[in-house]
């Protein structure tokens, strides 16, 4: 199975190095920056004049977008615009441009409504301070040296690896992998080499084919297993926020930035700013270690997992709960799931959003109609089940494979499902004038059919 996998490694870069890295990164800035002026002075022009009364067919010519075409005009004007062009790489230009055009064209689907999700801005023009400085190659010399400790990239020459780059090597020697790309980016002080590679896996499957796994994630555990596990939440940024508190506190009383005035932060302010950005990695650094630790052990042992699909950005709402809700990384523990059971050949099982799964009785089917947030011990009223509340929500989602077996294929339920909580068997409901014909008497069916506060007015 062929699939597009990215190895990172940190850098060690001499000082020469380094600048030659950050005239690259600055060149594709430079290039990006001069496209996004031509095409926002074309596009204002273009709107002055039907202002005017002007034609549309009398208008100032539109500029293309495609990368192709941005190229073709850089390479026309490059003289005049980077006068230096030829002490970088054309891959640093190329990175720029690349960038605009795929902004610009998220920018126009997102306008007719040919993108999902959140609405996409304009392109902004990119700052030297502000943005992160970083360039792409897709040509030219890419290899990991014999020694497994350096890294060639073209212009830049030979790099040294921080870390030992053995995982990448030996794909490369066996002939499973080829490089079509890399990356050198600055995050937080430190460079790193991305390097996207297409690797053939082998196909392979999970130690148990046929096991069953339901997870339910949560901020006291961060996931909660049926076969009634517990993984507890380390809370790495809890435990960071004295320190970054602090060191938040000696960054606002040093002499920072203003642009209102144009004054330069002072030594102080940018060595405190280095000091919180490297606080703010390593806490990053430690929730994605954690994450893949735990997703790899799932998608490895289990043939089916089930997970619920999750609004993380409604969550996330909650001030009072905000902050741990964006600690745990609940979207990347999902995103790390489709993708490694796909690796080790599985199968990830989303369950409706408006799945009942904490609110449903795992033993006799029973749905309670309201459960608070407060109440951590489901208890049925129906057969007396005492259990964990996450525990009783696990056993739910795991039993939506056998359901997922019996339609075939496709979700358990789809997006675009009603909001109508199930019951476990028929109820006998006598309608209101204005829900149905007075005195008509209905049957609920299992998996829904009236709303809970419908129900509870008609009782």
């Amino acid at each position: 199975m062929k699939t597009i996998q990215a190895y990172r490694f940190a850098l060690d870069l001499t000082p020469a190095q380094e600048r030659d890295v950050l005239a690259h990164a600055g060149a594709a800035r430079v290039a990006h920056n001069w496209a996004l002026a031509r095409v926002k002075a074309v596009m204002n022009q273009r709107a002055a004049e039907r202002t005017y009364g002007v034609p549309d067919d009398q208008l100032t010519e539109p500029v293309s977008w495609s990368l192709p075409a941005l190229r073709r005009a850089w390479n026309a004007a490059k003289q005049d615009a980077a006068p230096w062009w030829r002490d970088c790489s054309k891959e640093a230009f190329n990175t720029g441009l690349d960038a605009l055009a795929r902004a610009l064209k998220n920018w126009s689907d997102s306008r007719c409504d040919q993108r999902a999700g959140r609405p996409v801005g304009f392109p902004r023009f990119k700052s030297r301070r502000r943005s992160a400085p970083s360039v792409r190659f897709t040509t030219g010399a890419i290899r990991v040296e014999p020694d497994r400790k350096h890294v060639v990239l073209p212009r830049l020459g030979r790099l040294k690896l921080h870390e030992c780059a053995r995982k990448l090597a030996r794909r490369i020697d066996n002939g499973t992998a080829r490089i079509t790309s890399a990356t050198v980016r600055r995050d937080s002080g430190r460079w790193h080499v991305a390097f996207c590679v297409e690797v053939e896996r082998a196909n392979q499957g999970p130690v148990r084919p046929g096991g069953v796994v339901g997870v339910d994630v949560g901020i006291k555990h961060l996931a909660v297993l049926s076969t009634g596990e517990l993984v507890d939440n380390p809370r790495h940024l809890n435990r960071a926020q004295a320190q970054l508190r602090a060191l938040g506190r000696a960054l606002s009383r040093k002499t920072g930035p203003d642009r209102r005035i144009g004054r330069r932060p002072s030594n102080r302010w940018q060595r405190t700013s280095a000091r919180l950005g490297r606080a703010h990695a390593r806490v990053a650094n430690l929730r994605r270690d954690g994450l893949h630790k735990l997703t790899t052990r799932l998608t490895r042992e289990y043939g089916t997992v089930v997970v619920e699909d999750l609004h993380v950005a409604g969550m996330l709402r909650n001030r009072r709960l905000a902050r741990h809700i964006a600690d745990a990384g609940f979207a990347e523990f999902r995103r790390q799931l489709t993708y490694k059971t796909e690796w080790n050949g599985g199968r990830l099982i989303v369950a409706d959003r408006w799945h009942p799964s904490s609110k449903t009785c795992s033993g006799c089917g029973a749905v309670k109609t309201k459960l608070a947030l407060s109440e951590r011990t489901y208890t049925c009223q129906a057969c007396g089940l005492i259990l964990d509340r996450d525990h009783n929500a696990a056993l739910n989602l795991a039993a939506l494979a056998a359901e997922y077996d019996t339609a075939g294929s496709g979700p358990v339920a789809g997006r675009g499902a009603n909001r109508k909580t199930p019951f476990a068997g028929p109820v006998a409901v006598k309608r209101q004038p204005g829900t149905a014909t007075a005195g008509q008497t209905g049957t609920v069916p299992p998996q829904g059919g009236t709303t809970n506060h419908v129900l509870a007015r008609a009782h």
